[in-house]
């Protein structure tokens, strides 16, 4: 640790002389740290603001939780000085994330949020908007584009909403800033940069930091420098006032990308303010994170309703006789002769006077609008008020002409004297054979959905571990040169001539960084195809977060629209308990459509349905309906997360092939897939019908062949799982008016679909006939380990599945 005064700076461990001795420079030139009068008296004045927001926010709700900035007050100065230099060097748009303590005076004087928009918050009588669930005012971000003052240069400020999960908006913030730099060609990440808030204790605890540091240097994720503040409680007053009492905890993290660590004591606003100047002047030269510890205390416990005494009673007898920030640094001033003692008084005066106007303005308030907070707004995709501007969606099929340009191009390397790997050419050429015949295997029909869009305009990013590849080595959308090191071609890039571009990218080992960045991604623009895919669709657990606070429930709390896309393998195939399931029921569970009530709707009964749902479940059981559903993602005029169960064993399957037919012009997706076969020609004969979804369809197609049962049992696929498919769900028990009705599925009964879809086809069938549930038993792990249990469990619900006297006798 180099000393100076009251900051501390950690940058050995750097391995380049250059940053080094540029840093050595900042803090060891006699001279450095001096700043104008002007320039203190800004200082003051925005000290004013931050310490005098809190005490008025104290004075009017004095029993409300706030989660205020008291003891760290500087921290709303140092915000405005990094925003400051940053504007100088080049930087006009700013996204932010941070937890809630000090986000209401964040809002009020670095974003500038209405202060009367603020204070109605605190209003208990203020009725909510027809916009959702709402969240507290502590959580709740903002969008704001205005006038530098310092520089009088357009600066946009964007704080992202954020849960009491203190630091999961750090990678969402990070991909927000990569989209936005992406989408304006900043390719060194001049204009757009990313803020972030910690505080100590989450910053080296939750893994969610490291994690979001790893991307900061990987080739599509970086965002070419975050400044990372810490607001660290760990008492930043010592007996030595000539050092900054620091804590060990944001040194490990920091050193995982060679950022450099400026410790720095908050009693003293110059220091602060002198080295953000430095991490921002740092991040502009070098285009590399930085950590600004502030070295603070909190003057209340965890929020103004509790009492810190209870358990740390002397480090608060301390903080009590702590002298604020604000009157240290007015009688340094006035000392010195920066300010007077009246010039000090008119400033407080002057904000208070704002401040209570402001609440005079509050008490017209009658409605609580969600959307005045919305950090991400599309404003040329929806109407003015925030509306889709049609509730129709169009067909999404392709012609034929387009079909047979992807396949060809997905079948070649583009690249002239280029070496590829045989096997890679073996899977060429079988696109190539299968394009001459009209079919697409899984992999095909991915291509075709991404290269139509690409054509349209629009942009496709893949993101995760393995993607290029694929996890099951079937898609190779970046082929590697086996002769030249790093030598690759993606021919996705090579379809049109004014394609959008296609990005795919292999991620870092994380779900939960990564899939937080991709739907930061995903919010900066509409016009986009943000797909995040696991390696194994069980790992999306470590990413529950992201996927519970974020995604199922974003848009209720924070009128987020997002169509970020999750590809989740998915499968019973004897491959284990970690192997093999995506946990489907978790995500019914967090449908929110009502199980009890069969919709009624006056337009397009399915458009209407998507717009009303949290979020979109599918499993497909065909490559065209994986085409038209991540077709019908961008083509809906609005946006919802689409949740895909993909398959495994299907992805080479001899019969899960689709035709061309399926996918032309004139051709969609298809919610539910009806019996094709003999049972279907004649329903007055079936005797049971199955329905299921995703790969089960193909081993109990199978097994009626078998069984020679193909006019005795239908078979139904349910495609789309959530929203539910009332309507089309109807008309099949409908045309099956005598038969016996099975759910079938490869998942225990206490997982998979069952305990989603049953209360809901009774709805549909008026609680007057059952449906009986075959599949495996109930079990605490999602598999078996055991092929030949496996195998077992298998033989026995398919046999169970066309018994026909399975349920005789039972009573519903």
């Amino acid at each position: 640790m180099t000393y100076c005064g009251h900051i501390g700076v950690e940058y050995m461990f750097i391995n380049n002389v250059e940053q080094c001795q540029w840093i050595r420079s900042k803090f060891e030139t006699p001279g450095a740290m001096r700043f104008s009068n002007e320039e203190k008296r800004t200082l003051l004045a925005r000290l004013v603001r931050s310490t005098r927001f809190e005490d008025f926010l104290a004075r009017k709700w004095s029993s409300e939780k706030r989660f205020g900035l008291e003891g760290c007050e500087v921290l709303i100065p140092a915000l405005k000085t990094i925003i400051d230099v940053s504007s100088e060097a080049g930087v006009d748009s700013v996204i932010m994330g941070m937890p809630h303590r000090g986000r209401l005076n964040v809002l009020a004087n670095v974003v500038r949020k209405d202060l009367d928009q603020i204070f109605c918050q605190f209003d208990p009588k203020l009725e909510a908007a027809d916009e959702g669930s709402g969240d507290v005012k502590y959580h709740l971000g903002m969008y704001h584009e205005r006038i530098n003052r310092v520089t009088n240069r357009d600066i946009t400020l964007s704080l992202m909403a954020n849960p009491s999960h203190l630091e999961a908006v750090d990678p969402v913030v990070q991909g927000k800033a990569k989209a936005v730099q992406f989408y304006r060609g900043d390719a060194q990440g001049k204009k757009v940069m990313s803020l972030l808030i910690h505080g100590d204790a989450a910053f080296a605890g939750q893994g969610v930091v490291y994690e979001t540091f790893h991307l900061s240097e990987l080739p599509s994720y970086t965002t070419h420098g975050t400044i990372h503040v810490v607001a660290n409680n760990q008492i930043g007053f010592t007996t030595d006032p000539r050092v900054a009492r620091s804590s060990p905890y944001p040194t490990d993290v920091a050193r995982v990308v060679n950022a450099p660590i400026f410790h720095v004591n908050a009693d003293d606003p110059e220091a602060v303010i002198y080295v953000c100047r430095v991490a921002a002047e740092w991040r502009s030269i070098f285009n590399k994170d930085v950590v600004i510890d502030l070295v603070c205390y909190r003057r209340f416990g965890h929020n103004e309703m509790d009492e810190p005494m209870f358990t740390q009673p002397l480090m608060y007898k301390q903080i009590r006789r702590q002298e604020h920030v604000l009157k240290k640094y007015t009688d340094k001033l006035i000392s010195e002769g920066a300010v007077t003692l009246q010039e000090s008084e008119e400033e407080i005066s002057k904000y208070d006077k704002i401040c209570e106007e402001a609440y005079a303005r509050s008490k017209d308030e009658k409605i609580l609008h969600i959307r005045h907070w919305l950090d991400s707004p599309w404003p040329d995709f929806f109407t003015a008020d925030g509306e889709p501007k049609s509730m129709t969606c169009p067909h999404t099929g392709l012609e034929e002409e387009a079909l047979q340009h992807i396949g060809n191009i997905a079948s070649s390397v583009p690249t002239p004297d280029f070496a590829l790997h045989p096997g890679v050419w073996r899977i060429l050429r079988g696109r190539a054979e299968m394009t001459q015949k009209r079919l697409v295997d899984w992999a095909l029909g991915e291509y075709m959905a991404f290269g139509s869009l690409l054509r349209e305009g629009t942009h496709v990013r893949l993101s995760g571990q393995d993607v290029e590849r694929g996890t099951f080595s079937h898609r190779h959308h970046v082929l590697h040169d086996q002769e030249v090191d790093k030598r690759i071609c993606v021919p996705m890039n090579h379809l049109w001539e004014n394609q959008a571009s296609y990005t795919v990218c292999n991620s870092s080992l994380s779900e939960y960084g990564v899939l937080g960045f991709e739907l930061g991604f995903a919010m900066a623009s509409p016009n986009a195809l943000v797909c995040w895919e696991a390696q194994f669709g069980d790992f999306h657990n470590t990413a529950q977060c992201i996927i519970d606070q974020f995604i199922a429930s974003g848009q209720a709390k924070w009128v987020r629209n997002n169509g970020i896309v999750l590809l989740l393998p998915h499968g019973m195939e004897g491959m284990g308990p970690e192997h093999s399931s995506a946990r489907p029921e978790r995500f019914l569970q967090m449908s929110k459509d009502d199980s009890d009530r069969y919709p009624e709707f006056s337009g397009d009964f399915e458009v209407q349905q998507l717009f009303d749902c949290n979020w979109i479940v599918v499993n497909c059981s065909t490559p065209a309906n994986y085409f038209h559903v991540l077709r019908r993602q961008i083509l809906l005029p609005f946006r919802k997360p689409l949740i895909i169960f993909t398959p495994k064993s299907l992805l080479r399957h001899p019969e899960a092939r689709s035709s061309f037919d399926d996918m032309t012009a004139g051709t969609r997706f298809q919610r539910t897939i009806a019996e094709q076969g003999p049972a279907g020609s004649s329903p007055e004969r079936v005797k049971r019908v199955i329905f299921c979804t995703g790969k089960v369809y193909y081993e109990l197609a199978k097994e009626r062949k078998q069984q020679d049962l193909e006019h005795d049992v239908a078979i139904i696929r349910l495609e789309q799982i959530s929203p539910f498919p009332f309507d089309l769900v109807k008309a099949e028990v409908e045309k099956y008016r005598n038969a016996e009705l099975i759910w079938c599925q490869e998942e225990h009964k206490n997982m998979g679909y069952y305990d989603y879809i049953r209360p809901r086809f009774l709805t549909v069938l008026s609680n007057h006939r059952p449906i009986w549930y075959v599949g495996r038993d109930p079990a605490a792990a999602p598999a078996t380990g055991n092929k030949a249990t496996h195998l077992a469990e298998l033989k026995r619900f398919l046999n169970t599945a066309f018994n026909l006297q399975a349920f005789q006798g039972r009573s519903f």
